[in-house]
């Protein structure tokens, strides 16, 4: 099989996995994944302020591993903490909030029906609530692809999330923790000219309907008292690494919480990944219950 993103999204519909190269992976090989692989994690509770028990922690559970980043900010005080929220990495199907956010930009400028035409509305539920690649595909093309992309990008300030210009293809969109914790904030908080207040709106109600077996990650602690909005997103770069990217993003809230959290890795393979991202949403979701970042 060639090294064609579209040839693979064939193999790889609704199931948030593109595994980009000369081979495909296929659903049912992470279905066969049955032992699931631990990462570190504090030996005991950290101690001292939020910030240091958030510092302590990411330390614990990203030693020996330097392709991991993570961004928090407190909505109840405002502030931020990052651990390599810098660290740049590709976005996967993280990328699909960004791409309803373009589609509802080019709806609203050509004046048609908002936030989405129906055919658009059907393909923003399922690229976000299912991860359905074919959507996402059909949102890419629509809305202009990378120019609109990074279009999107420049308005909303985020400087390190840019296309790639080796591929005109969504999933291989660059990021970091950090710009994703921006654009989170603008979502939740509003008050931006990107988006008006109903596609923020819109956005994240789907974004707080996630089908159930894709809310691991920012998602993990959630419950009946505890509301997620989120995005999860995974790959695999058969083309270039062999590496997985596995991130997560989203906004956490209930249970004395309210918090932004956005976590990116690269790693060997997905299900490491996935236990990286639920060891550190389960830590965060703990610290923060404990008190406020400041």
């Amino acid at each position: 099989m060639t090294d064609n993103p579209l040839t693979t999204l064939r193999f790889a519909r609704r199931t948030g996995l593109l595994a980009l190269g000369a081979a495909t992976l296929a659903p049912a090989v992470l279905a066969g994944c049955s032992n699931s692989p631990t990462v570190p994690t504090p030996t005991a509770s950290p101690t001292g302020t939020i910030r240091e028990q958030l510092q302590a922690t990411l330390e614990a559970i990203a030693a020996g591993n330097d392709k991991l980043g993570v961004a928090v900010e407190d909505l109840r005080s405002g502030a931020q903490w990052d651990f390599r929220g810098d660290w740049a990495s590709q976005s996967a199907s993280m990328a699909k909030p960004m791409l309803v956010s373009m589609a509802m930009r080019k709806a609203r400028a050509d004046k048609l029906q908002q936030p989405l035409p129906p055919e658009q509305a059907a393909q923003a539920e399922k690229a976000i609530r299912n991860s359905d690649n074919d959507s996402a595909e059909a949102l890419w093309e629509w809305t202009g692809k990378r120019p609109a992309y990074d279009a999107l990008a420049s308005d909303l300030g985020l400087k390190d999330t840019h296309s790639a210009p080796e591929r005109d293809f969504w999933s291989w969109t660059w990021t970091t923790p950090n710009d994703q914790r921006s654009f989170l904030h603008q979502l939740v908080k509003g008050g931006i000219k990107a988006l008006t207040d109903s596609e923020r709106t819109y956005l994240l109600g789907l974004m707080g309907q996630v089908q159930d077996d894709q809310t691991w990650g920012v998602g993990a602690p959630h419950s009946a008292s505890v509301q997620v909005q989120m995005k999860n997103g995974w790959v695999q770069f058969q083309s270039t690494d062999k590496l997985w990217a596995v991130n997560s993003i989203g906004h956490v809230s209930g249970d004395g919480r309210d918090y932004l959290l956005t976590m990116m890795t690269r790693v060997a393979t997905f299900d490491l990944g996935k236990a990286y991202c639920n060891a550190i949403g389960d830590w965060v979701f703990r610290i923060l219950g404990s008190g406020e970042l400041h």
